[in-house]
């Protein structure tokens, strides 16, 4: 069986961490987001992913030299501009000869979600499409899905306002697709899947969705970023853990290091501290450093302290100032 993997976006909410590295390949518990995708879907019989890739494929490559991540074939699909979901998802199916049954995951969501089972919900229902959906407090900022105890979907509204949405379940971001599905979504041009390809299976009464309480969360945004690498070392995933500090990371005996995540490549010096945060490969923090709530790519000066901050592998903070709340460098002069 064969996954399409949508890894195409700008990651615009994460800069600067994508102005170097594009978000699927920002590790989350040491390994890169699209590792940890590609490791849940092959309990599932994934046996190859289809990359949906635009933005930076080169990083990709070189990651998965031998063309496989976790004993998974890959395949890379290219796409010439920007086609929007619906759009790269047609692209990177039809360029890997896509016929049969096939899963699709948004890059940016990591889960602990049985993809076996939804594979079987969509068979037992005849779906033409199935949707995994789960609950959230505020589901404003996504694609709310109306669905009745069968999971038939009788309404999919696209980020619905406050107040407004039909349900508190929404689109989780990993589909079961039949080939049919391709079909329905012009060629050569941006399509969302979201607002255009979706309807039109709803109108067909194809469209079902299948609705858990596993492990989810969007990485799309700096906190949440940071909250995936820490319920990893929490144990919050039904299997994946990890270390506080990777083998490979130079870490001096007198620095302290509360909850936090140290990569291979970082360096931590004496006397510095580092609490609830990520410090990712290449990054360093001087000694007497004070690092709070952050993600760290970039050069954190003597006795500096940070609270809050995102600083990208260029983006360096003076020895001896306080920072908080801070991109750096600041994405909006970019």
């Amino acid at each position: 069986m064969r996954a399409v993997v949508l890894v195409g976006g700008f990651g615009t909410r994460l800069r600067p961490l994508t102005f170097t590295t594009p978000k699927p390949m920002l590790p989350v518990g040491h390994r890169p987001i699209i590792e940890n995708l590609v490791r849940m879907l092959a309990p599932a019989g994934v046996d190859e992913v289809v990359l949906a890739l635009g933005f930076k494929p080169e990083p990709f490559m070189a990651a998965f030299p031998d063309g496989t991540c976790a004993g998974v074939r890959l395949h890379y699909a290219v796409e010439p501009e920007p086609l929007d979901t619906g759009g790269a998802i047609r692209f990177a199916a039809e360029h890997a000869g896509v016929d049969d049954t096939f899963v699709v995951v948004n890059g940016d969501v990591l889960t602990d979600l049985d993809v076996s089972a939804l594979l079987a919900f969509h068979r037992r229902s005849g779906a033409e499409a199935t949707l995994h959906l789960t609950p959230v407090d505020d589901p404003s900022s996504f694609g709310v899905v109306d669905v009745d105890e069968s999971g038939h979907v009788s309404r999919f509204v696209e980020k619905p306002a406050p107040g407004t949405a039909p349900s508190n379940l929404i689109n989780a971001g990993t589909y079961v697709f039949e080939p049919s599905v391709l079909a329905r979504i012009p060629s050569g041009r941006k399509v969302s899947i979201e607002r255009e390809t979706f309807p039109q299976i709803v109108a067909d009464g194809r469209l079902y969705a299948m609705a858990t309480d596993d492990y989810w969360v969007d990485t799309g945004r700096p906190s949440l970023y940071r909250q995936a690498n820490l319920d990893m070392l929490d144990g919050r995933r039904r299997s994946l853990v990890c270390v506080a500090v990777e083998p490979g990371a130079s870490v001096d005996g007198s620095a302290r290091i509360e909850h936090s995540l140290v990569a291979k490549g970082a360096r931590v010096e004496a006397d510095a501290k580092v609490v609830g945060s990520v410090i990712l490969p290449g990054a360093v923090v001087h000694r007497g450093a004070e690092v709070v709530d952050s993600i760290v790519m970039g050069d954190i000066g003597e006795r500096a302290v940070l609270r809050g901050c995102v600083i990208g592998a260029s983006g360096t903070v003076a020895g001896g100032v306080s920072v908080s709340d801070a991109l750096v460098p600041d994405p909006s002069a970019a």
